[in-house]
């Protein structure tokens, strides 16, 4: 048979791959405050006119969270009236700015390297401008491939978007690693005595480090914004505004000319089952969604994947940091064990078997913590916890969220089911923080 009657299974893949690039981005900007936040919070002790809590510090180190809410709630609205690709477009301009903001919220406004109230808030808005792109592009992403994708592989290749989103992080983890070279991180103690009395070695990452590690996001954000205006738009997004032609020709590249013309009608067929309004298929549609997002964030994965450094040097390992990288590989290993495994053993089996080694590994975490001798047993059962994580409720979640939506609702639906589960990772991560800096002061009492 000709590629017209097949298909283009290299044309499919190119364009996933660049849809992916928006889950990597969604990883980068994520996890890469994870190797700034300690020089960022030394930089921003040296203010004079005012005092850098802790509690600013948590807030600072979760503002971009504040943007990912407003994202995914815009997503609907965008994905629907501009359509998928348009979206995918504003976050990759969206990161690309907040890269470059971050690096150097000076710009236009301030003295370099005085730290000010003002600075603060500026900064906080440029990773509130980076979080709206990790918004979009956490709803937006896998709805796109979900909805190019052909049915047959539809969930491994929307799970090749949280691959995206783990490889994103550990790609940071590496960049930071690197950018931090033969300089060391303040101590705690360090912090407030002013840059002079900090350890020589790590008053460079005070003053620069932090900045490259949020500046070098804006290498793969360009690509991304570059690349995403390459790739169609998607065929249901099409159909749904009357350009039933382009639409068609989309599909024939990928399924083949015969079996376009069989989705095109399946699409106009979801297209007037029911009317567009949000609770047409009932309120437990909607539940679903959110419920889904909601667990996936209540096992608390985001507070071991943005203080992973933290959390390593509070078990009383050498080098957090190779600690941190190592617990990156090890998830990209085991989300490749759900993208090869979910069309096979489905996805409730996935959620299950993750689950109960999730509780494993937490429960293992709980009764070693903080134990002398036993640093080793802690690590391996936060790895065994984050591993189990990765290859259920990290990837799955995604892919039933794309999949169980009927078209006429899914743009709204996925920006309501999104949009809770940012905000429960913001609610978690504020309180994980206040709960170290509680730690903190408690150790130092005593």
């Amino acid at each position: 048979m000709s590629q017209s009657e097949n298909g283009s299974k290299g044309y499919l893949i190119g364009i996933v791959m660049v849809a992916v690039l928006g889950g990597l981005l969604f990883g980068y900007d994520t996890a890469v405050i994870s190797g700034a936040e300690k020089g960022l919070q030394a930089f921003f002790m040296e203010a004079k006119d005012f005092s850098y809590t802790n509690g600013w510090h948590g807030f600072t180190s979760a503002s971009a969270l504040i943007g990912c809410i407003i994202g995914s709630a815009l997503s609907g609205f965008l994905a629907t009236n501009l359509g998928r690709k348009k979206s995918l477009i504003i976050a990759g301009l969206l990161f690309f700015v907040s890269a470059l903001g971050s690096m150097e919220p000076e710009f236009l406004f301030f003295e370099h390297g005085t730290p000010t109230y003002s600075l603060l808030i500026m900064f906080n808005i440029y990773r509130v401008i980076g979080g709206i792109g990790v918004g979009l592009a956490s709803a937006i992403c896998p709805m796109y491939i979900g909805e190019v994708a052909p049915s047959n592989i539809r969930g491994m290749l929307v799970s090749w978007n949280q691959f995206a989103i783990i490889f994103g992080q550990l790609v940071v983890y590496f960049v930071n690693f690197f950018i931090l070279g033969d300089h060391i991180q303040p101590l705690v103690e360090e912090m407030g005595k002013g840059l002079a009395a900090i350890n020589p070695a790590a008053q460079w990452t005070v003053t620069t480090g932090w900045r490259y590690m949020f500046g070098s996001e804006a290498v793969p954000a360009g690509l991304f914004a570059l690349l995403i205006c390459f790739v169609p738009e998607t065929p249901r997004y099409l159909v749904s505004i009357g350009q039933d032609k382009k639409a068609e020709g989309i599909l024939a590249k990928i399924n083949g000319s015969a079996k376009a013309a069989q989705i095109i009608q399946d699409i106009k067929d979801t297209m007037v089952v029911k009317t567009e309004k949000l609770m047409s298929y009932g309120a437990m549609c909607i539940f679903i969604g959110i419920m889904l997002s909601v667990f996936q964030q209540a096992v608390g994965i985001n507070a071991v994947l943005y203080y992973a450094p933290r959390i390593f040097g509070d078990m009383g390992m050498d080098n957090p940091m190779m600690i941190t990288v190592f617990m990156g590989i090890i998830n990209i290993l085991f989300t490749l064990v759900a993208i090869f495994t979910v069309e096979k053993w489905g996805r409730k089996p996935l959620l299950i078997c993750g689950s109960l080694g999730m509780a494993l590994g937490a429960f293992g975490v709980a009764i070693t913590f903080g134990h002398a001798g036993m640093e080793f047993f802690t690590a391996a059962s936060l790895l065994i916890y984050s591993a189990s994580f990765m290859f259920s409720w990290g990837p799955i979640t995604w892919v039933l969220i794309a999949e169980i939506f009927p078209n006429t609702i899914r743009g709204a639906a996925v920006a309501i089911a999104v949009a809770f589960q940012w905000t429960l990772v913001y609610i978690r991560l504020v309180w994980h923080h206040l709960c170290h800096c509680c730690n903190l002061r408690m150790a130092t009492c005593s």
